[in-house]
């Protein structure tokens, strides 16, 4: 009985030990980087936030144009019209036919330069916070990727550890009904299988949380990237 005692708790060192095993595996090697840059691709292509930078480079580069276009507004053009067989005492003209003058608002002439500039660093500050956002969302994707990654290693992990720890239950009760262990040990082993349910469902919600969050940036589910 003892030899048998002696089996059952190298069996049941050799399951822990596996499972320990199975908890320090790395998800480093399920990182792709060229899928990553898919996800960062459709996440500034569909993510609002990315449109509305966009939406703002584009009212400033109109803004510019029609700064451009105001210039005329400094210069102001009107005619006169005296027929040729008509006299005006009241106000004669020396001149017959149409007359053509153009006068110039100074003040609006020389404050166009300053709205053009004005205009062209407004185009700039949109495309520079553009810029700033699309490295945000790197970023974000990259950490949510990663986090989404960790999920699923762990999630393998713990159900590894369920499965490790039905067979020691499995074993235990065998050697228990058999008489060749006691039931506190079976408890035990009962006790730590549902503590590795557990664990499991948590890892679950983790995994899917993860997804959800990565999802959300992407705008599209994750099964859609291709």
């Amino acid at each position: 009985m003892h030899s048998k005692l002696k089996k059952l708790t190298l069996l049941i060192f050799f399951i822990i030990s596996t499972t320990a095993l199975h908890a320090q595996e790395s998800f480093i090697t399920e990182v792709s980087y060229p899928y990553l840059d898919k996800l960062i691709a459709t996440a500034k292509k569909n993510y609002p936030e990315v449109k509305i930078r966009q939406a703002q480079i584009n009212a400033a580069k109109a803004t510019l144009t029609q700064s451009k276009v105001m210039w005329l507004d400094a210069f102001t053009a009107s005619y006169i019209y005296s027929p040729r067989n008509s006299l005006n005492l009241t106000n004669p003209t020396f001149f017959n036919g149409y007359q053509v003058s153009i006068s110039v608002n100074l003040g609006t002439l020389l404050s166009k330069p300053f709205t053009t500039r004005t205009a062209k660093e407004a185009v700039n500050v949109a495309q520079y916070q553009q810029q700033q956002y699309n490295l945000t969302v790197e970023a974000t994707v990259k950490r949510l990727y990663f986090t989404y990654l960790e999920a699923q290693a762990d999630l393998r992990n713990r159900a590894r550890a369920v499965v490790d720890g039905e067979i020691a239950v499995k074993q235990l009760k065998y050697t228990f009904q058999k008489g060749e262990s006691t039931f506190h040990d079976y408890n035990e082993a009962l006790t730590s299988l549902y503590n590795q349910n557990s664990f499991k469902v948590q890892s679950e919600l983790a995994m899917l949380t993860a997804k959800a969050n990565l999802e959300e940036i992407l705008g599209t589910k994750l099964e859609e990237v291709k």
